[in-house]
């Protein structure tokens, strides 16, 4: 951002997060987000991905002050000096992942994802998968709690407290990682290019059901799912300079 631009503040229900709210919008004035330069988001990491799905058609770029725990997809808040920070800011262009969820009643589901697509067993017994990548059968049995497909930008999430690897923000890789492993043992997943197409196909789907989840948008008792990259839809975050992803992702990995 050049120069002083139409703002739009967004929050949490936090009260913290409200009450930031109300007090940047009466500092800085306040647009809907139709008719913003600039979305302005204050919560955690989970209403940061909800607001970059919400208004990702918008093309507007959005920064994120942290008024909620984690907050690695946000900026320190501070009240002082919003305009200069949102000038001098720098941005990052992430591109989601495309879940197609297909399900033993019949119903399909499509959803992005930022950070990642999920499988998870629904019940007390473990989750069989077989794994196909670019159509090739890869894995014909995966015995485990569930599966992950993360990006970079989500790879220090879930992904890596399943030990995941951490992926550098441009590496075009996505991480397949397995949840708590069962067969085969100590299994560590894989890495894959962003352009690789990965189907998983739940094994007797209806006596060990698995949930698939996309950023948090759940598809129930699924009977395949097949996920790839999304390069026609685009998420234009905002960082405060010296402190962008490809720098959080590195210092993640010192911690």
């Amino acid at each position: 951002m050049t120069k002083s631009k139409k703002l739009s503040f967004l929050a949490s229900n936090a009260p913290v997060a409200q009450a930031s709210r109300s007090d940047l919008a009466g500092r800085y004035g306040d647009v809907v987000p139709e008719q913003a330069d600039a979305i302005v988001a204050l919560g955690g990491d989970g209403f940061m991905l909800s607001t970059l799905h919400d208004y990702q058609k918008l093309g507007v770029p959005i920064y994120g002050m942290n008024r909620g725990t984690v907050g690695f997809l946000m900026n320190e808040y501070a009240p002082h000096g919003l305009i200069k920070r949102l000038k001098q800011a720098e941005e990052a262009v992430i591109h989601p992942l495309r879940m197609l969820a297909h399900c033993v009643d019949g119903q399909e589901i499509q959803a992005l994802a930022i950070n990642e697509v999920s499988l998870l067993r629904q019940g007390p017994q473990a989750a069989k998968l077989r794994v196909l990548v670019d159509g090739r059968l890869r894995m014909p049995e995966l015995v485990c709690d569930g599966a992950l497909l993360a990006t970079p930008a989500g790879s220090t999430a879930y992904n890596y407290s399943a030990h995941g690897p951490i992926l550098p923000i441009g590496a075009e890789i996505l991480a397949l990682t397995a949840v708590a492993a069962f067969r085969p043992r100590r299994w560590r997943g894989a890495l894959l290019p962003m352009t690789a197409k990965v189907r998983f196909e739940v094994l007797e789907a209806e006596k060990r059901p698995v949930a698939a989840v996309a950023d948090g948008q759940e598809a129930r008792s699924v009977k395949w799912v097949e996920i790839g990259s999304a390069p026609d839809v685009s998420h234009r975050i905002l960082f405060d300079p010296g402190h962008g992803l490809e720098e959080r992702l590195i210092a993640e990995q010192f911690v």
